[in-house]
């Protein structure tokens, strides 16, 4: 299943597509009791999404076919024992995607000429992702992920490994690096490489960067280039660039965990400077309509802040699930909407904006 959301990635899901574009989305459950209704839910939503394919007077027959084969190949994917709190699979003609994301979303099945994917950005959003470098004198590795999960990045040229003109049998000997390393010139052109090709990662899909690896060679990265001294973090740790993912994971987690503690506070205190300025706006209903209005700069979200409401016309009101109108992911589309327009998303925890209605923003004007 699909875990990583690029900007490039969501750009292509964004993407027109004849019709019909298949979107199911649903809740998942990552434990007992509450994971057993899971099955049960996906069948039968997959059912309704075959329903409606087969009715659907505008789908040709060999388009039809294809979307039931696709459909059954994408269930065939999905994996539910190690569910997460959400599920979206997305199928078209001639492709299918599954998606197991970390956010809740309603149930539902919709067929348009795009995918749906404002659960998927929400989510993206909330997981804070992150960049993590490790690097050594022979070898450097790019992962990428959150606090929870880290997947090693085998595109953009990584992992990158040095070759040796002549192979010394003393170092290939050696258990990781000595100092001295550190000091040739294909040592400093390798890193300077590695800096380079960072840059360009961080330039297409920008997340905080967690360089580890030795002093010796974090020191390097820090005279030769750029990379290493904005990252959110250096982590003196050398070993990790043959190291699993989830070796990799807890070395850099209290690093990763401390950033998104700064990133609290400084959203908070930005919205506090922001009320003093008369540019701050309050509660789900306001900051819909700055959303709408594309005025937002900074919109802070308490983290499982979730409701149900319709459109009246001119306001967001509260509703049921079952009322006619009823928007259940209102909040994912103000996040999505938020970050179209240039905004940033801060996720906070609960109760931290109890004043504000669980959500706010600073705006632009």
């Amino acid at each position: 299943m699909h875990l990583d959301l690029s900007p490039a990635v969501l750009a292509e899901l964004r993407r027109s597509r004849p019709h019909p574009a298949v979107s199911i989305l649903m809740p998942t459950h990552r434990r007992e009791p509450d994971n057993a209704q899971d099955p049960v839910r996906l069948r039968n939503l997959l059912a309704e999404a075959k329903e409606r394919v087969q009715s659907d007077p505008a789908v040709s027959r060999a388009d039809r076919m294809d979307l039931m084969e696709q459909l059954d190949r994408a269930l065939a994917e999905v994996d539910l024992v190690h569910a997460e709190d959400g599920l979206a699979i997305l199928a078209a003609p001639g492709e299918h995607q599954v998606w197991s994301f970390g956010r809740t979303a309603p149930a539902r099945v919709v067929l348009s000429d795009t995918f749906l994917t404002r659960n998927l950005v929400a989510a993206q959003a909330a997981e804070r992702p992150c960049w993590v470098l490790a690097v050594a004198a022979d070898r450097v590795v790019l992962w990428g992920g959150n606090e929870e999960r880290l997947t090693e990045e085998t595109a953009h040229g990584f992992p990158l490994v040095r070759v040796y003109d002549k192979p010394d049998p003393e170092r290939l000997e050696q258990i990781g690096d000595v100092p001295s390393t550190f000091r040739d010139e294909e040592t400093k052109t390798f890193l300077r490489q590695a800096d380079i090709e960072i840059g360009k990662v961080l330039a297409a899909d920008p997340r905080p960067l967690y360089v580890a690896g030795e002093a010796a060679a974090l020191s390097l990265l820090d005279a030769i280039g750029t990379i290493a001294r904005e990252a959110a973090a250096q982590i003196p740790h050398g070993g990790l660039v043959q190291a699993d993912a989830e070796t990799v994971r807890r070395v850099v987690q209290p690093a990763v965990r401390a950033q998104a503690d700064r990133e609290i506070d400084a959203a908070l205190a930005l919205l506090d400077q922001a009320r003093g300025r008369q540019e701050f706006a309050a509660g789900l209903d306001e900051v819909w309509q700055a959303a709408g209005d594309g005025r937002i700069s900074r919109l802070v979200v308490e983290e499982h802040f979730r409701t149900t409401v319709r459109d009246d016309g001119d306001h967001l009101v509260p509703a049921g699930a079952d009322e006619p109108g009823a928007r259940e992911d209102i909040v994912d589309e103000v996040i999505e909407r938020s970050l179209d327009t240039g905004a940033q998303v801060s996720f906070v925890p609960d109760g931290a904006l109890a004043d504000a209605g669980r959500v706010a923003a600073v705006l632009r004007y």
